[in-house]
């Protein structure tokens, strides 16, 4: 055997890569049952959290992994630290709303009505004249993607993750074509928001309105070059999702008309 077959040998063996500490992956889970409770309200504001040996006995995890999950909520803003007070609810001023693990943690129970629409007001802001701009400077590649991501929710359906990820390639694709890097810059927190709150629909009422139909104007409008009618195409899209996400959260309750503009 010549001196450089044992050297060959040794690197057709399996690499074995190094398990990864069970701390490491337990501080996410950490952090998404605080986070819940922090954005539900259990935790409130100025609330003083555990000590990091009582809350890692708590958790049955390590100090590190309970250290680590405050290291996310802070970076989300839920959480921030004092000297000598400790890890304190951050006001909901400073949360990191449009981050999509605090969107999700919100949409994981009963998000208060005041916040949804709140959310939809932005989007009734953002959207339309995102898409208007999107009619104007919009590119052939750009359109396509747009077109594929409704050819995706054609045939998988809002009921899918699936479906719900090609609607988000729809929605990311038209921010993007707005030419406005201010808008573009909005893209993960805005396709977050259409991502959770479709699939709080879709989980909750037992016959959802079809959403597609809407999403087809708008593209329309863009392929056309239709500046107008795609801001308004838009905007019915943003109103009816409001009107769905408001009855999903209450589906036996009655409520009449919803406005999130001016």
């Amino acid at each position: 055997m010549t001196a450089a077959q044992p050297q060959a040998t040794a690197a057709r063996k399996p690499r074995h890569r190094t398990p990864r500490p069970r701390s490491l992956r337990l501080h996410g889970t950490v952090a998404r049952d605080l986070g819940i409770r922090i954005v539900s309200g259990v935790l409130k504001p100025g609330e003083i959290l555990e000590g990091e040996i009582a809350a890692s006995l708590q958790f049955n995890v390590s100090r590190t992994a309970y250290r680590e999950a405050i290291r996310i909520l802070a970076a989300k803003g839920l959480v921030h630290s004092r000297p000598k007070i400790g890890t304190q609810v951050s006001a909901r001023r400073e949360w990191h709303l449009l981050d999509p693990d605090v969107l999700g943690w919100i949409f994981t129970n009963e998000p208060e009505e005041a916040l949804i629409e709140s959310l939809f007001e932005l989007r009734r802001i953002v959207e339309p004249d995102a898409a208007r701009l999107a009619a104007m400077r919009r590119t052939d590649e750009q359109l396509a993607r747009m077109k594929a991501g409704l050819d995706g929710v054609a045939q998988h359906g809002f009921a899918t993750e699936v479906g719900r990820r090609c609607d988000e390639s729809f929605h990311s694709a038209l921010l993007e074509a707005s030419g406005n890097d201010f808008i573009v810059s909005l893209t993960s927190g805005v396709a977050a928001a259409i991502a959770i709150t479709t699939a709080f629909k879709q989980h909750r009422l037992p016959a959802p309105h079809d959403a597609l139909p809407v999403h087809l104007a708008v593209f329309e409008a863009i392929a056309a070059q239709d500046a107008q009618g795609a801001h308004d195409a838009m905007a019915k899209l943003v109103d009816r999702g409001l009107t769905d996400t408001m009855e999903a959260r209450d589906p036996g309750g009655q409520r009449g008309p919803i406005s999130v503009c001016c």
